[in-house]
């Protein structure tokens, strides 16, 4: 198999959703675990593996908070509206 490069990694990511971010998960690090520490295509899919386990907690991959305010009417009732850059709180 080839190496992976980041449009490989982008491949994988770019259509996650909350639903299957923990199997994406899986598979941008089984992509990643035979490249060494320092690679570059290693060290972008560790970040998107984060993105990955937050978005897995979240019901949205908007990356900016302000994109889905909670503020707005009805927001108060709609407990899963949680972006990925500010997850549901996990419970250990």
């Amino acid at each position: 198999m080839a190496a992976p490069t980041t449009d490989d990694i982008d491949a994988l990511v770019g259509p996650a959703t909350p639903h299957f971010a923990f199997q994406i998960r899986a598979r941008v690090r089984e992509a990643i675990a035979d490249l060494p520490a320092d690679d570059p295509v290693r060290r972008y899919g560790e970040a998107k593996i984060e993105l990955l386990d937050s978005l897995g907690f979240a019901s949205t991959k908007a990356e900016d908070s302000e994109a889905a305010t909670r503020d707005g009417p009805g927001w108060d009732g709609v407990p899963s509206s949680a972006p990925a850059s500010h997850p549901l709180p996990r419970n250990a």
